[in-house]
């Protein structure tokens, strides 16, 4: 059976590396340091373990493709998928690894190359500037922090008072409120 074969297998695991490599929730988790300071080596591992899962389970259905990779997502990054790319990444590996069970090397290798070209548009949109919305940064922001455990009257965000607190609190645009020391 020419699935069996090591370089066959390899193929297989060269276009879950370009999926899973090619995914912006996992660009995006790798860049900001989600993983750790070994980010992009749990990145690496995450293809060897999924290309591993789907050789020890036969018949895997995309729900378990999902659940799986949402698992290890969020031990190993610390990050819930939920927006909405989990299912299509599922779908791709799911239809690669058919492809390599049915020994149509050929057309694994299209998709594979197909994903490639993706990867150069990903790369320009994760690497596009910031656009500027009039805030700047002068570096006294310690951190952001959004309290999703107080409870909210009618739509509206608690209020505190910046004089019981050691920080002054200020609501941006967005909901988000920024926390900054006093000077």
């Amino acid at each position: 059976m020419a699935a069996s074969s090591s370089a066959s297998r390899e193929l297989f695991t060269a276009g879950v590396r370009v999926v899973v490599h090619n995914w912006p929730v996992l660009q995006i988790a790798v860049d900001n340091g989600f993983g750790g300071v070994y980010g992009q080596q749990k990145a690496d591992w995450m293809v060897d373990v999924l290309q591993q899962y789907f050789h020890d389970n036969a018949d895997l259905q995309q729900f378990e493709v999902e659940d799986y990779i949402s698992t290890l997502m969020d031990q190993e990054f610390d990050t819930v998928v939920d927006d909405g790319s989990l299912p299509q990444v599922s779908k791709d590996l799911l239809q690669m690894f058919v492809q390599w069970k049915q020994g149509a090397l050929q057309q694994l290798q299209v998709s594979i190359d197909k994903h490639s070209q993706n990867k150069q548009r990903v790369k320009v949109t994760a690497a596009a500037p910031e656009s500027d919305s009039g805030q700047e940064s002068n570096g006294d922001d310690e951190f952001m922090e959004c309290d999703a455990a107080a409870p909210a009257v009618n739509g509206t965000h608690p209020t505190t008072n910046p004089s019981s607190s050691s920080a002054v609190n200020q609501e941006e645009e967005d909901g988000w409120t920024v926390v900054r020391k006093k000077k």
